[in-house]
């Protein structure tokens, strides 16, 4: 009976632990909240099943398991410091739900056409920067212990220019991410590492560059409007990277709109029909269709592993008459009384 029950013991660990690597590798489903609390001291109120709820608990409660946040060196107001990360990442982690950082390695937004140096790093030597690189993620291993890190942010032509600028200087990007690299390894053995590529034109390009950089995860942003409007395509895509680096894939940022119209003075990045993949109308139907398409691609694929959506919460939260308001509210999956859209089923098992 001893030995029955020691391996009875053993068997529920060693499966407690494979379910454990499962949901790591295989279920990934994402929300980047990144400027919530910015939207939530402008006083708004989100809704759920018509109650007031808080938006963490709302992406909980439908099935999101990750939450993605942005994190800038020095920002000029709080949003994205590390104190706001840190709320932000305590808060979802209350809720049981797992972290995932995206840091910039700047002080402001870092994207395939902007990756500036904090202004504090300006004047470093490219040794020094190496090392600022290598102390200030070891830091943000430290204060925040993410599940999943990101090494820069959409970064097709490297971070931290000019000294890390890929088409120019590839083997200083490629020593300032392995400097990265190296502390987080330091610092965690279960952390995932990913590199964060814009759509996929040339992504087998970067992924070769980078090829002897220690990371797990291939992220991909994919918005119809700049990355193309085949999920076909897609799908092709990201299998040909996964089979080519041995890596699994993540849709590192995605977002569909709900309606072309606005609720504020503030001009949508999305807003004209030959924005839209032509299948998918910017409805409250296509934009749960084109999600739930998103996801069957996902599932279909052992390569593809998960998704995030980008800013789900960014609603007109400044008033109808802000010219300085949200970009993005017509993509939201909260609708313009701020309730909840079904898109969100998208982050359903």
């Amino acid at each position: 009976m001893k030995y029955t029950l020691l391996f009875f013991l053993f068997a529920l660990i060693s499966c407690s632990s494979k379910d454990e690597i499962q949901e790591a590798d295989t279920g990934i489903r994402g929300a980047d909240i990144s400027s919530l609390i910015t939207i939530e001291n402008a006083g708004t109120k989100f809704y759920h099943n018509n109650q007031v709820q808080d938006v963490i608990k709302t992406l909980k409660n439908v099935g999101c398991n990750y939450i993605r946040l942005r994190l800038w060196f020095a920002p000029e107001n709080n949003e994205a410091s590390l104190a706001e990360v840190k709320i932000l990442a305590q808060r979802a982690r209350q809720e049981g739900m797992k972290i995932w950082i995206t840091v910039h390695y700047s002080d402001t937004w870092a994207d395939p056409g902007s990756q500036l140096k904090p202004a504090a790093w300006q004047a470093l030597n490219f040794s020094q920067l190496k090392t600022a690189v290598y102390d200030y993620t070891s830091l943000v291993m430290t204060e925040l212990n993410p599940d999943i890190i990101q090494i820069g942010n959409e970064t097709n032509d490297g971070m931290l220019w000019p000294e890390g600028k890929l088409s120019t200087n590839a083997s200083q990007y490629l020593a300032l991410t392995n400097a990265a690299s190296q502390a987080i390894r330091i610092h965690s053995a279960t952390a995932k590492i990913m590199l964060h590529f814009a759509g996929t034109a040339n992504a087998d390009f970067y992924f070769n560059k980078v090829k002897s950089v220690d990371y797990d995860y291939i992220g991909i942003s994919y918005y119809p409007l700049w990355h193309g409007k085949s999920l076909v395509a897609l799908e092709n895509s990201l299998n040909q990277l996964a089979t080519a680096y041995s890596k699994k894939v993540v849709i590192a940022e995605t977002a569909y709109p709900f309606t072309l119209g606005y609720n504020d003075y503030t001009n949508n990045i999305v807003g004209l029909e030959n924005h839209l993949v032509p299948a998918f109308p910017a409805t409250v139907n296509g934009q749960t269709a084109f999600l739930q398409g998103l996801k069957s691609m996902a599932n279909r694929s052992q390569n593809t592993i998960g998704f995030c959506y980008w800013e789900p919460q960014w609603v007109a939260f400044r008033g109808p008459t802000a010219t300085n308001g949200s970009p993005w509210e017509n993509q939201a999956l909260w609708d313009f009384e701020n309730k909840s859209l079904p898109g969100l089923s998208f982050f359903n098992k």
